[in-house]
């Protein structure tokens, strides 16, 4: 049991949370939904630790107050943009309580530091939003400060902090509408997370791996990686109050200069422009504001001391470039594919659908949903697969909701019609004619889904008892036994035609690979006439889907 923190394990851990964030970098930035942001939240808040490393590294210290002098002072260095120099000041305020530690730290002196680290980076922002990076860190603070009593071990305590720190993740997207507009996350909330799981790696003497740890975001993994700028095509990206993004250290303070003058000059710069954060001691001053009048904000900076390392950037040019990278981006025509599974999802992404979203029997996406995806697709016309009968209706909806591109729902009832749909898409041709060929092409495929019964009934003339492993097209039950095997031969009996050469089989999430195999070689054997292949598809709920062509 881990009843304690030392310096020397507080030092891996900080490296370990570095390591873990630098690994699942891209995974955050993936997340960004600002329109023009002063950079990529993963990559800013990972350049922020890094510099606590480069600062870390420069000493060998085991004084607890020594290294967090310099974790602190190493990541308000490198601190970039808003979601960088905010975490900087929770690591600020974690050392601030920890510096005082003579040799271990037990749970309740890690919560008070967690606490401190949310007080300083609340303070840190002129106007504070819920439902971003700094809920998170509340929300693990508050947890943690109330149990920590309760557990006495960091093997319990910290693993329950971070799972509080989850359940608040996954709720950001109802406390700022870009979030759930966006389909995400908060990216910065994203990051810290990832950081604590570096944490609990360094404590368990784990070693760090490259993947993330959690899906963060309410999108399916595939979702995240379909295309640069995905997220926020459909924002406005035209009204921009504040031209320039000005940042500067401000050093070598003026005797005379107080405190309350870095208060001052905080108000100074909120009249000026927003996205203020003016934080530091007397020993360091960072700023960070967007303004029209970067001259002015650094004249108010001269008045405390010199100015280091200015850097000022032109918003409106980097507006006017992204709208203009996604418009020579936009295309005809674009698809979307509704479905449950990662094997699924990647089989959709191997035929260049550019968006999948989840969705499928028991988890019907509403018209918002669909709509809010297709905005995200850079294209004038995007076809809808549905991939269930259940979400036709709401797919042809979602039409109503977006205004800016046209809706093209092909009625695949299930996901080897969706494949076959997709199939058949061609870039050089119309869009009308598209649609044409792909409802043509859902003629030549015949599916069926293997699972089981939740209840007893008469159906189809079958009695089915509870439990029993049934198989049904999309109309009917056509097959039912107490075993997977037999019911999926049987099943492919009821739905096999003579033109029929291919059959092939997707395997659920509760299937292994070494039984799809077996059963893949046994319908080889009862259907020599045909190819039989299989691929992990992933889907809940079913243990095959099939397809027969």
């Amino acid at each position: 049991m881990q009843k304690t923190i030392n310096c020397a394990l507080f030092r891996r851990m900080i490296l370990s949370g570095a390591k873990q964030l630098d690994d699942n970098r891209a995974k955050v930035d993936a997340l960004n939904v600002f329109p023009v942001p002063d950079g990529d939240t993963g990559t800013n808040m990972s350049l922020t630790m890094q510099s606590a490393v480069k600062e870390l590294s420069s000493s060998a210290s085991t004084d607890f107050a020594q290294v967090c002098d310099l974790v602190s002072k190493g990541a308000l260095k490198g601190a970039r943009g808003n979601s960088g120099v905010i975490l900087s000041q929770i690591f600020r305020g974690i050392c601030s309580v920890l510096r005082s530690v003579r040799a271990e730290a037990d749970t309740k002196t890690f919560a008070k530091a967690l606490e401190a680290g949310t007080k300083v980076a609340y303070n840190a922002v002129a106007i504070p939003k819920e439902g971003t990076i700094l809920t998170v860190v509340r929300s693990m603070s508050e947890f943690a400060v109330k149990n920590a009593g309760k557990y006495r071990d960091f093997d319990h305590f910290l693993p329950a902090v971070i799972e509080e720190g989850d359940r608040a993740l996954a709720k950001t997207p109802e406390l700022l509408p870009v979030l759930k507009k966006a389909g995400v996350v908060d990216s910065g909330g994203v990051g810290l997370m990832t950081i604590m799981r570096g944490f609990l790696s360094a404590l368990m003497g784990e070693e760090v791996v490259s993947e993330a740890q959690t899906d963060f975001s309410n999108v399916s993994a595939a979702d995240a990686e379909f295309g640069d700028n995905s997220d926020i095509i459909n924002m406005d990206l035209g009204d921009i109050q504040f031209a320039y993004c000005t940042e500067f250290f401000i050093i070598n303070l003026k005797p005379s200069t107080t405190l309350a003058d870095i208060d001052k000059l905080r108000e100074k710069l909120m009249n000026i422009g927003d996205s203020v954060i003016c934080i530091g001691d007397l020993e360091l001053i960072k700023v960070h504001v967007h303004t029209n009048s970067p001259g002015v904000a650094l004249t108010y900076a001269l008045e405390l001391g010199e100015l280091d390392r200015p850097k000022i950037e032109n918003m409106l040019e980097q507006n006017r470039a992204l709208k203009a990278k996604i418009a020579a981006e936009k295309k005809d025509q674009g698809m979307l594919a509704i479905c449950a599974g990662e094997g699924i999802s990647e089989i959709f992404k191997d035929l260049f659908v550019d968006r999948v979203i989840q969705g499928g029997q028991t988890m019907n996406p509403s018209a918002s949903d669909i709509a809010t995806a297709v905005q995200k697709i850079n294209a004038d016309n995007v076809f809808v697969f549905p991939n269930n009968k259940n979400i036709i209706l709401a797919a042809e909806q979602a039409q109503a909701l977006v205004g800016n591109r046209t809706i093209h729902v092909i009625p695949t009832k299930n996901i080897p019609q969706g494949f076959a749909a997709a199939l058949s898409f061609s870039p050089e041709v119309s869009a009308e004619e598209n649609k044409t060929n792909m409802i043509h092409a859902l003629d030549n495929v015949k599916a069926g889904q293997v699972t089981y019964a939740v209840r007893t009934t008469k159906v189809n003339g079958f009695s089915i008892k509870e439990g029993d492993i049934i198989g049904l097209d999309d109309k009917k039950i056509l097959a039912k036994s107490d075993n997977i095997e037999t019911t999926v031969l049987t099943l492919i009996d009821k739905l096999k035609e003579d033109s029929h050469e291919v059959i092939t089989l997707y395997y659920g999430d509760s299937v292994k690979e070494e039984d799809a195999a077996a059963l893949a070689a046994k319908v080889q054997d009862a259907f020599p006439d045909c190819d039989v292949d299989y691929h992990n598809g992933g889907q809940p709920v079913y243990y095959y889907l099939l397809s027969l062509e």
